[in-house]
């Protein structure tokens, strides 16, 4: 086996050149766990949220969902998450899931409140609204037009 050495040499230069890339592509695409205090919110639905999902307000990434439970006791999903430790969200603040369009991966949208109290770490929001299928919004739609006001 009589090998070149340049052939060994540019083995090694793409090896280094393709971890430079993965390296590069890991810190650009935004997955690292946004690291913080954490908060819980509970959900009745919560409609596909995955963990590493984003924590978003006004579309920018704050936070991370970091775990998710079931409640034993009353059945309701029960979602931490990972606020960076810059963001300061009012109390009432209001919590929700949210998809990209249609189709589109779900993630966790906060309306920041106005109360002059903040969440600390550990704390639970309380104002919450659960995720909304496409199948709940049509029957909305489908229970607002054929009830003309009727009642019985």
């Amino acid at each position: 086996m009589n090998k070149k050495p340049v052939e060994t040499i540019m083995g090694i230069v793409v090896i280094f050149v393709a971890a430079f890339f993965l390296f590069f592509a890991y810190k650009v695409s935004d997955l690292q766990v946004v690291k913080g205090y954490d908060i819980n919110a509970k959900f009745l639905k919560v409609g596909g949220l995955n963990v590493g999902s984003d924590v978003r307000i006004n579309g920018i990434k704050v936070g991370t969902v970091i775990a998710q439970t079931l409640d034993p006791v009353d059945y309701v999903a029960d979602v931490k998450l990972s606020i960076s430790s810059d963001i300061h969200l009012p109390k009432d603040s209001l919590v929700s899931v949210a998809g990209d369009g249609l189709m589109g991966n779900k993630f966790v949208k906060i309306e920041p409140g106005k109360s002059s109290e903040f969440l600390q770490n550990g704390d639970t929001a309380t104002n919450t609204k659960d995720f909304k299928t496409l199948e709940d919004m049509v029957g909305e739609i489908i229970f607002m037009v054929t009830d003309n006001g009727d009642k019985k």
